[in-house]
C-alpha cells in the first residue's frame, strides 16, 4: 500500500483555515514588532480594538480608510479616535460608526472612511482655531459638537451626551 502524503490527506478548506491561522500570526506578529520599534503603538492598538470587535477582514477595512483619508502625519493621535468612535458608536452593519447621511456608503469601509475624514476635516479646523498648548481632550470635546451633537433631532433618547465621555475612554485605552 501506497501512504498519502500530507498535502494529498489535506482537505481544501483545512488548507484555507492553516494558510488563514498563518497569515493572521504573521500580521499580528508584525504589527507587535512594528508597535516596539515605532511610535505607532496607538495605530497598533486602534488596528488590533478593531481585529477584536469586528474581525480581521474588517481591519484591514479600517487601515485603509485611515490611510486614504488621514494625513500620514496625523495617524499616531487620530486613528485611535477613529477605533474610539467605532467602539462608541458600535453600530449595526452599515451604520458602525454612526454616520448618518444618504451619501455614505452602508458598508463598514464606507462608514469607516466617512468617519476618519470627518475627525481629519475637524482636526484641521481645530488647528487653525485653537490655542498653542491644547490637548487630544480638548479635540475630542470640539469633535463632539459636530460629530454627535448634544440636542440633536436624530437624538430623541439624548444619547449624544454621553459621546465625549465615551470616545474619551476608549481613546484612552487605544493610544
Amino acid at each position: 500500500t501506497s501512504k498519502k502524503s500530507t498535502s494529498e490527506s489535506s482537505t481544501p478548506s483545512s488548507l484555507k483555515l492553516k494558510y488563514r491561522t498563518n497569515a493572521m500570526r504573521i500580521i499580528t506578529t508584525s504589527l507587535l514588532i512594528l508597535a516596539l520599534l515605532t511610535p505607532a503603538h496607538a495605530q497598533v492598538n486602534a488596528y488590533m480594538a478593531i481585529v477584536k470587535k469586528d474581525g480581521s477582514a474588517n481591519a484591514i477595512q479600517f487601515v485603509d480608510a485611515c490611510m486614504v483619508n488621514i494625513k500620514k502625519t496625523n495617524r499616531v493621535a487620530l486613528n485611535p479616535i477613529v477605533a474610539a468612535i467605532r467602539y462608541s458608536e458600535n453600530g449595526k452593519p452599515g451604520r458602525e460608526f454612526g454616520i448618518l447621511p444618504s451619501r455614505c456608503p452602508d458598508t463598514f469601509r464606507g462608514q469607516a472612511g466617512w468617519c476618519a475624514a470627518t475627525v481629519q476635516k475637524n482636526y484641521d479646523r481645530w488647528l487653525r482655531t485653537k490655542p498653542k498648548e491644547c490637548t487630544t481632550q480638548e479635540f475630542i470635546v470640539f469633535l463632539g459638537a459636530r460629530y454627535c451633537p448634544v440636542g440633536a433631532d436624530n437624538d430623541p433618547a439624548n444619547l449624544n451626551k454621553n459621546w465625549i465621555r465615551n470616545v474619551t475612554h476608549y481613546y484612552r485605552k487605544f493610544k
